[in-house]
């Protein structure tokens, strides 16, 4: 009988940068329940990959002197290198720069333009050019950009709009009556009250400002913009044919049965994506699963000066599945996640160091000492046992119903409570106490049985979420790999088996200040990078105001519209201080914004940004910037803004943090 299938996708990740660890958190959790639903029985499919068009990549491009090809190249390398790091089993992974992928993104295109789906129109408006954004007067707050702040100037570009409302009352009647398709509930709630029932406006799917993207066949000034190429990936990676001739694999695997995705693109995947496909004629993917975040600290200062966590950085220190375990117990089901060096430590030393390693070499270890490591069953049962018994025989029908929800920290959560009960089972029969009685080595063989016993079923079902460990548990007890099924049935191990002689430690307990100071290196070297790629970026700017500049040296000098002048007074009562950056991160909900905690004087003040198209996060900290200190504060996307970060900006909307010449303390005044 044929397994029946399942197909799965994580969203793609977009390749401006190296994917830090709230990024590499998707895959992990994608990979735990493909994992799984191997073991379920299920024929998968996980695909994964990489979004590689846009204006913010055609301009780090440029940053860096290299083609956008070139650019995207390395990067979706980079990616891969650490998907792989992580032990992740994906079957596919696509790139939108895939000639296949491209060529049916121009049809589908089109063919949504010959059906009437898409016509030819313009935004105008109020546009933010930092944002790249378009906003109605409304929408502006205090008159300016609501993402960022500044000045918002009249404007118009010429593009294809995808008719949304055209599908808005299907897709509506398809979320009614399929409480399955958006997960967690309160996704589905901020779909329908937020956006679907005030009514859907029609999505802008290309652009003429800038180049680096699939080129429209039929008007080819036009590229195909960001969510009608990258969503797409999910059925031209499994050979969707918009001409008909789809392959086999897809026509196996789709619809998905599960899209996992961060939950600050659900409304892309629960509405823009299912349109997309009601166009196509193609049936819906079964559901969409939106996980929280994973957040560094408590989402302010960190004591590694604002610097991102990187999954191959915490491997060194940690180990893969000490990361992979905690990326997958810590994030709740429905809340956001916070990952720290000290929290680490403390999970490494308590669960896998104190609760399942010391558990598993205590284990071999009296094994060897007194039965020279065979471990047997001679049927010696106390009641004590039954209760170590029945749950082991319960944790695997309870771990399956978890990933059947998706409730992955809880699975993980009832295998440990296995191992927990465990140790506590030795506690109670003392087997060193046992081992003094020449009547009760019987009783002292079974105690070891129940123990291996155990260990073996909870190995097993491990293998889904830290894989390597399992594999090496498994090996040191000499058991063989179980069936989901045969995980539910006692007494499989084969007495008389001989475990190793000497067990392998699993998990070290950590000392707190050794990778405090490992952790110190690493940003210290982060920072560093940070430092000469900026240095880098400032060599590239100025090598064309040299001697033969010639036209550049021209085009460096931008006019301003004046404005009304101002008194000295007026000046006067503005506060300006250099400010030095010593945390950053984005903010939660935007696009465009950072959010800064800055130092000035004694003080700490936080500020909210616009120019997260501009620098990174890790790239702002360290920095001595000019601020605007006595600004009115404001709230900017819920975050509160405590001043102004000054920035120039050229014509092409590009913008440079005003720094000091020389190193000056933070707070100096700027008269």
């Amino acid at each position: 009988m044929s397994k029946p299938k399942y197909y799965m996708t994580t969203a793609i990740a977009y390749t401006s940068g190296k994917p830090h660890i709230g990024n590499t958190y998707e895959i992990v959790l994608a990979d735990s329940i493909a994992r799984f639903r191997r073991e379920q029985g299920y024929d998968v499919f996980f695909q994964t990959g990489t979004d590689e068009h846009g204006q913010k990549i055609e301009l780090k491009a440029a940053e860096a002197g290299v083609t956008p090809k070139e650019f995207v190249d390395n990067v979706a390398g980079e990616i891969r290198r650490i998907w792989d790091l992580m032990n992740t089993s994906y079957d596919k992974f696509i790139r939108t720069t895939d000639a296949d992928h491209e060529r049916q993104i121009q049809k589908m295109f089109k063919k949504f333009y010959e059906q009437g789906d898409i016509y030819k129109g313009a935004y105008e408006g109020l546009y933010c050019t930092p944002c790249e954004s378009f906003w109605t007067e409304s929408q502006l707050v205090d008159g300016k950009c609501p993402d960022c702040g500044r000045e918002v100037k009249p404007a118009r570009e010429e593009a294809y709009f995808f008719k949304m409302s055209k599908y808005a009352d299907r897709l509506i009647e398809h979320i009614n009556t399929h409480p399955e398709f958006i997960q967690p509930v309160s996704r589905k709630n901020e779909m329908m009250n937020n956006f679907l029932l005030p009514g859907l406006q029609d999505l802008c799917v290309s652009r003429t400002s800038f180049k680096w993207g699939i080129p429209v066949t039929f008007d080819e000034k036009h590229v195909v913009y960001v969510w009608l190429d990258a969503l797409s990936n999910y059925i031209t990676g499994i050979g969707y044919d918009c001409d008909g001739e789809s392959t086999e694999q897809f026509k196996k695997n789709w619809p998905a049965d599960l899209h996992l995705i961060g939950k600050d693109i659900i409304r892309f995947h629960t509405i823009y994506w299912p349109i997309f496909l009601m166009a196509l004629g193609l049936p819906l993917p079964k559901q969409v699963f939106g996980h929280p975040w994973l957040l560094q600290g408590d989402g302010k200062m960190s004591k590694s000066k604002g610097n991102v966590l990187y999954a191959d950085d915490l491997v060194d220190v940690f180990g893969v599945d000490a990361v992979r375990y905690f990326v997958l117990h810590e994030m709740p089901f429905d809340n956001d996640g916070v990952i720290s060096w000290e929290l680490l430590v403390e999970r490494v030393n308590s669960d896998l160091a104190n609760t399942l390693g010391n558990l598993v070499n205590r284990t071999i270890s009296m094994t060897n000492k007194y039965f020279g490591g065979v471990v047997e069953d001679r049927g010696a049962a106390e009641p004590v046992d039954e209760e170590l018994k029945a749950l082991a025989l319960a944790v695997p029908g309870t771990v399956s119903k978890k990933m059947d929800d998706l409730r992955v920290a809880d699975a993980i959560t009832e295998i440990f409570t296995l191992f927990k009960r465990c140790n506590k089972y030795i506690d109670e029969t003392m087997p060193w106490a046992l081992a003094k009685d020449e009547s009760k080595q019987d009783r002292l063989a079974t105690v070891l049985y129940n123990l291996t016993e155990c260990i073996a079923i909870g190995a097993a079902l491990l293998e889904s979420f830290m894989p390597e460990t399992s594999a090496k548990i498994l090996a040191q007890l000499n058991a063989r790999k179980r069936s989901l099924d045969e995980m539910a049935q006692y007494g499989l191990y084969e007495s008389g088996t001989k475990v190793t002689e000497k067990p392998e430690i699993l998990f070290a307990r950590l000392d707190f200040k050794e990778v405090l100071a490992k952790a110190e290196e690493i940003a210290k070297a982060q920072a560093a990078q940070n430092a000469a790629e900026e240095t880098a970026k400032t060599d590239a700017g100025a090598a064309g105001t040299g001697a033969n500049a010639g036209e550049g040296a021209a085009e460096s000098a931008i006019d301003l519209e004046p404005k009304a002048e101002v008194t000295y007074d007026d000046f006067a009562k503005m506060q300006f201080q250099v400010g030095e950056i010593i945390a950053c991160e984005e903010v939660p909900k935007s696009r465009k914004l950072l959010c800064s905690q800055v130092k000035i004087g004694s003080q700490v003040r936080q500020i909210v940004s616009g120019i997260k198209a501009h620098y990174t996060a890790e790239e702002m900290v360290g920095k001595k910037v000019m601020v605007l200190v006595n600004l009115k504060p404001a709230t900017l996307a819920g975050v509160k803004s405590e001043g102004m970060i000054l920035c120039a900006e050229d014509a092409d909307g590009k913008l440079s943090l005003v720094t000091p010449e020389r190193e000056m303390p933070a707070g100096a005044e700027i008269c």
